[in-house]
């Protein structure tokens, strides 16, 4: 095993070490780099023969509202679909050896606003959307929603003040929307966040990281997106219009605005149920999307 373990925590490396035995038969790489990630562990392996791995160990807690079948579900979809790198391994636990998608591209916000790109994303979410697959891996936000609940309230997290009035405000929206026909069930990433797009060396698009996928309304996956890009009304109307090849109609409009009401509550509980694990930064996210929430529970009320 090389000595190269430049920022790698050091209570990793017999874990990555068995993974790479288990996926190669052997634990021999050259060198090991320490990857982005909120929650777990993440590395880029590059073997003697110089290819790289992607190799994740689920990081700590993860376990009470992830199910790692589910998962495994989900990713062996998108390598089937060619939307996410090929998957290697992936075992009950949540470790997963992937190929690591060859001269990856700074990313951000800004980029993901590039025409280019944002045509790409709408094609990534289009393609896993109609694919036709029931993966039989339900994504049910308001279910999702009253677990966080009973972990934050067990953790001994505070809710917010006015918590109980802007949950209401989101139920009403919902009401609303479902009273013109529920949204049919497909196959969506839910956690379409700027770190989980990554542009390879010639400029193609993969989106990753299939943890909280599951069958769910393709708005979600839209508006996930256009809230982490931080996407202006242009943006959204360029995302949408590319989504459908058309000009999207009112009650489209509405139900994309609708889910970003829903993304931003579920990810605020998900937030403040890491608080007990990661601290202030945790706290500070669930403040930034519970603000952005109540905005955006305006901005439906607006649309009339």
């Amino acid at each position: 095993m090389s000595e190269l373990v430049r920022t790698i925590e050091k209570n990793d490396i017999p874990k990555l070490a068995e993974l790479m035995k288990l996926t190669f038969g052997e634990d021999i790489w050259i060198d090991i780099r320490r990857l982005g990630g909120m929650t777990n562990h993440s590395y880029r392996i590059t073997r003697t023969d110089g290819l790289q791995y992607l190799v994740r160990i689920p990081g700590e807690g993860t376990e009470e509202m992830i199910n790692r079948a589910d998962e495994r579900k989900s990713t062996e979809l998108a390598c089937r679909l060619g939307i996410d790198a090929p998957l290697l391994y992936f075992d009950d636990t949540g470790r997963k050896v992937m190929e690591f998608i060859r001269d990856p591209q700074p990313n951000s916000a800004d980029t993901m606003k590039k025409p280019e790109i944002l045509r790409q994303a709408a094609a990534i979410f289009k393609k896993l959307h109609t694919c036709g697959v029931d993966t039989g891996v339900r994504f049910e936000v308001f279910e999702m929603a009253d677990l966080y609940e009973r972990i934050i309230r067990d953790g001994g997290v505070a809710f917010y003040d006015d918590y109980e009035a802007v949950k209401q405000a989101v139920m009403d929206i919902k009401a609303e929307v479902d009273r013109n026909g529920a949204a049919p069930r497909v196959p969506c990433h839910n956690d379409s966040l700027v770190d989980n797009w990554v542009i390879d060396g010639t400029g193609r698009l993969y989106l990753i990281d299939w943890e909280y996928s599951g069958m769910n309304e393709a708005m979600w996956d839209l508006s996930c997106l256009s809230i982490e890009a931080e996407y202006t009304p242009e943006n959204d109307t360029q995302l949408l219009e590319a989504y459908y090849g058309r000009t999207p109609t009112v009650d489209e409009r509405k139900r994309f605005v609708a889910a970003k009401t829903y993304v931003d509550y579920l990810w605020t509980l998900w937030g403040l149920t890491r608080v007990p694990f990661d601290g202030q930064f945790m706290q500070d996210y669930a403040d930034a999307r519970y603000e952005r929430l109540k905005q955006n529970v305006e901005a439906y009320r607006k649309l009339g």
